[in-house]
């Protein structure tokens, strides 16, 4: 995990502050000196960005050590390319975000690794086929019409990422439980909100890189929801295992039914309650932040608030969005592609390197921790044009990206299962919304980019609201 890189030498340099220029969004404070293992903890606990370098945006490497732990800083795209698809086999998920992960989703698939990984993601993945999804497009049409209804019944302002986080889990909780009633919606995200705060957070021993095994002040402070949580889903597995013809079969069903094609093996009961979990986190979180900030980046620029409405109001006609509606609304897909480049949910990855190698003319040694800080890729100076300026027209038309350039959803075997699925919510939801309202910013309530686990924008995104 990145909390393993933690003492970062460079160049001094101009840094961003956190706050909105003209014309350009709220960016994170990147680090532009050195410091030492205290201080970087105490950044790292309130703010996961503030420790990547600012050199990191102009170099396609930059390495260090901590302790006894070698890191590496990686925004190259083709050694990006040789991490997550080439060499995936000896550059596994860090060991610091698996145990911070695991209490709330197990050895699910979105940590587990080598072959146990492999079956479930074999096992899961015709749950996320295109026709599959297209056919869940009902609930996220749903969703977004409440989420319109909650809006208008407010005073004229509202708190996008709040509303987000609800619309999102309204969503995952028709996908994924359909008339479930055993599951309560506020618990759950209480639950998992309970455990992000308390438990998810890197300490001094992760930042000293001493071994896993060695108990973290974390492990002590578990919120009794989480484990109330899971046995609720284990009590939820449990009564479906009972009724497998039921006639309204959802998300959970299809789970039940996933077999590995290779194997033929199927997912015990443990196996199934730690994937719902871990669906019910990622499938919510990531596309509510995505969406929060899209929302917040229409309203930090008029002209393309008003370029995306035109649009929505043009295929729409004053409808809900639906499925067959998102090919003809690209400009809507862009905004949410530029959201993602400015502000990826994941917006920090970090393996573990378990062999020797060789990165941009760097030896890599075995057990070196190997950081792929998404958020500076997403902004080198060397990959885009005015990186940190909101121009959505970079993912219109006919311009082509460098595929290992842009990782919102990481990529190669391991890249996001869920990627078609969150793109197809966020594209019904934003156009919707933006065909029946005006957003604009409130002054002095900008976000601020923060991440502890996931890129979030800190004090909400406050914004005034106008019914068209």
């Amino acid at each position: 995990m990145v909390a393993n890189a933690k003492w970062l030498t460079m160049e001094n340099h101009l840094q961003t502050d956190g706050t909105s220029t003209p014309g350009i969004p709220p960016a994170a404070r990147l680090v532009t000196e050195v410091w030492g293992p205290f201080r970087t903890l105490l950044a790292a606990r309130r703010n996961l960005l503030e420790i990547i370098p600012e050199a990191v945006t102009r170099r396609p490497i930059i390495s260090g050590r901590t302790g006894g732990v070698r890191w590496h800083m990686v925004a190259e795209p083709e050694a990006l390319r040789h991490i997550l698809r080439d060499r995936l086999d000896i550059y596994p998920k860090s060991e610091v975000i698996k145990n911070i992960l695991e209490p709330a989703i197990g050895q699910s698939l979105f940590i587990a690794d080598g072959d146990h990984w492999r079956w479930q993601r074999r096992a899961a993945a015709p749950v996320f086929r295109r026709r599959s999804v297209d056919g869940l497009a009902p609930i996220m049409s749903a969703a977004a019409d409440t989420a319109c209804c909650r809006i208008l019944a407010g005073s004229g302002r509202a708190e996008l990422h709040g509303e987000m986080v609800q619309t999102t889990f309204d969503v995952i909780g028709g996908v994924l439980l359909a008339g479930e009633r055993k599951l309560d919606k506020e618990f759950v995200h209480g639950a998992i909100e309970a455990f992000l705060a308390s438990a998810a957070r890197v300490s001094v021993l992760d930042i000293a890189g001493l071994a896993t095994w060695i108990p973290r002040p974390r492990q002590f402070f578990r919120p009794r929801s989480l484990k109330v949580l899971r046995r609720i889903a284990d009590d939820v597995i449990a009564d479906r295992l009972k009724q497998r013809d039921r006639p309204d079969r959802d998300f959970l069903d299809t789970l039940l039914d996933g077999m590995d094609p290779e194997s033929g093996r199927r997912m015990t009961p443990g196996e199934l309650r730690d994937n719902l979990l871990a669906f019910i986190v990622a499938g919510h979180e990531t596309t509510a932040l995505a969406l929060a900030w899209s929302f917040f980046l229409c309203a930090f620029d008029v002209q393309v608030q008003k370029r995306l409405r035109a649009e929505a109001a043009a295929v729409l006609g004053g409808r809900t969005a639906g499925a067959e509606d998102v090919p003809n609304l690209p400009y809507t897909r862009s905004v949410i592609e530029e959201a993602l480049r400015l502000y990826p949910p994941a917006a920090i990855l970090s393996r573990t390197a378990c062999a020797h190698d060789q990165i941009c003319g760097r030896e890599i040694r075995a057990g070196d921790t190997v950081i792929l800080p998404i958020y500076a890729l997403h902004r080198h100076r060397d990959l885009w044009d005015s990186p940190d300026s909101f121009d959505p027209g970079r993912f219109s038309g006919d311009t082509v990206i460098e595929r290992y350039a842009y990782l919102p959803f990481g990529d190669g075997p391991r890249v996001c299962i869920g990627a078609s699925f969150a793109m197809l919510e966020a594209v019904i939801v934003l156009a919707t919304l933006m065909s029946r309202f005006r957003f604009r910013r409130i002054r002095g309530l900008d976000p601020k980019p923060v991440m502890v686990l996931t890129l979030r924008p800190s004090g909400g995104v406050h914004l005034a609201v106008e019914r068209i």
